[in-house]
């Protein structure tokens, strides 16, 4: 049997863990800071959690485009663009917190949002150059790049935010000039990005399967699915957490800290999702993934002290990992290179639409469900059940169809 060289795709990974590692801190930074300023600059507390759904409907919003835009000019055009409108981003919501502006500080959240849909295909790019099977390794070991920005980005927030005596919102200027710092000095990493641009194609080339004939593709549809109710649960009680932990009376601190064990939770397993998908098959490590989503809203009904609340969160982590992990595995393997930036922009159009819809009910629920922090945090778990049921259902009807009908 022939052995395939994985030296470029390897070489490929490296850079994309790094930018992973390094570029990658702002979006726990983001999430961090973006529900508590929210709460400080919005005339309406129940649009506390704006901020960051503009977030994710700019990453929802932008993904349709720049996806396509790799497709023609390479991914490192996409990923530049992506750390532009990080760096644009900050600038603006900076600014916003100077002038007590909660509709210019949505502004630059929705350009955050740009970065964030780039760093997305951060993962589809460690395919680009990689064999068959060292592709769910490839995803898995650009997914773990994400353990150094668990660590550094809430700490990053926890240290300026903390170590003032101002507890106006200026308070998180500084952690904004942070993130442009991180934009600027992080694009330089994708000079060392060796993905050869995609060939023009013939007049004659295949051009693929429309975008409603890949979703009617079982195993397209059902890792879309996943995709979706993994990273949208996920991000529905993350956006709340430092709502409902500094409502239950912790400090900013601990919500960071807390946040960062999220993170790790995250990003930590990647390294042997890869290796568990291989071994037991990607349906399994989807329906694990599920089922750890549930016992982490289980645990979080539970009670509101710090120990639930680490718990709740390093479950809910380890759950997307599985989840959104196999479900981008499962998408990667089932449509022609013809097809990549079709169907990668569309799966992260509905992901991340989802998670926009996902964002903006966390807020809803934790602020205006009740009458306390502690009732809010019990309608966002509650909240979990129906998608959970969907995405379970979906697993399972794959799973039950022939081998030959899925494809």
């Amino acid at each position: 049997m022939t052995q395939i060289d994985d030296t470029r795709a390897r070489r490929n990974v490296t850079v994309l863990v790094a930018a992973q590692a390094f570029l990658g801190a702002q979006m726990p930074m983001n999430f961090v800071i973006g529900g508590l300023a929210g709460q400080q600059l919005s005339p309406i507390a129940c649009l506390a959690t704006l901020p960051i759904s503009l977030i994710v409907f700019g990453s929802m919003t932008t993904a349709p485009w720049i996806s396509p835009l790799m497709q023609r000019f390479g991914r490192r055009a996409g990923f530049l663009v992506g750390a532009a409108g990080g760096f644009l981003g900050a600038a603006i919501s900076a600014y916003a917190l100077t002038v007590g502006s909660f509709a210019l500080f949505l502004v630059g959240s929705y350009l955050t949002g740009i970065y964030m849909s780039a760093q997305g295909f951060y993962r589809f790019a460690a395919t680009d150059t990689a064999s068959d099977a060292y592709r769910p390794k490839a995803i898995s070991y650009v997914m773990a790049g994400g353990l150094l920005s668990a660590i550094v980005g809430p700490q990053i927030v926890s240290y300026l935010s903390s170590n003032t005596v101002d507890a106006s919102v200026m308070r998180f200027f500084p952690v904004f000039v942070a993130i442009m710092i991180l934009n600027g000095v992080g694009a330089l990493l994708f000079l060392g990005l060796d993905i050869p641009r995609p060939p023009k194609p013939a007049a004659d080339a295949p051009r693929g399967r429309s975008r409603m004939e890949l979703l009617r593709t079982p195993r397209i549809a059902v890792a879309v699915i996943c995709g979706l109710v993994s990273y949208a649960l996920m991000n529905l009680v993350m956006t709340s957490t430092p709502l409902a932990v500094v409502g239950c009376g912790f400090s900013v601190a601990d919500a960071s800290n807390i946040v960062t064990g999220h993170v790790l939770a995250m990003f930590a397993p990647s390294f042997f999702t890869g290796h568990l998908i291989a071994r037991f098959g990607v349906e399994r490590i989807m329906g694990l993934g599920l089922a750890i989503l549930a016992l982490a809203g289980l645990v979080a009904l539970n009670d509101v002290t710090l120990g639930h609340f680490y718990v709740a969160l390093v479950l809910l982590g380890i759950g997307w990992n599985f989840g959104f992990i196999g479900a981008t595995s499962m998408l990667a393997g089932a449509h022609a290179p013809e097809e990549r930036g079709r169907v990668q922009g569309l799966n992260d159009l509905l992901v991340f639409g989802g998670v926009t819809l996902a964002s903006v009910a966390s807020g809803g629920l934790m602020n205006c469900s009740g009458g306390s922090p502690v009732e809010g945090w019990t309608a966002v778990n509650i909240a979990m059940v129906p998608f959970l049921v969907l995405a379970g259902g979906a697993l399972i009807w794959l799973v039950m169809r022939p081998r030959a009908a899925t494809v």
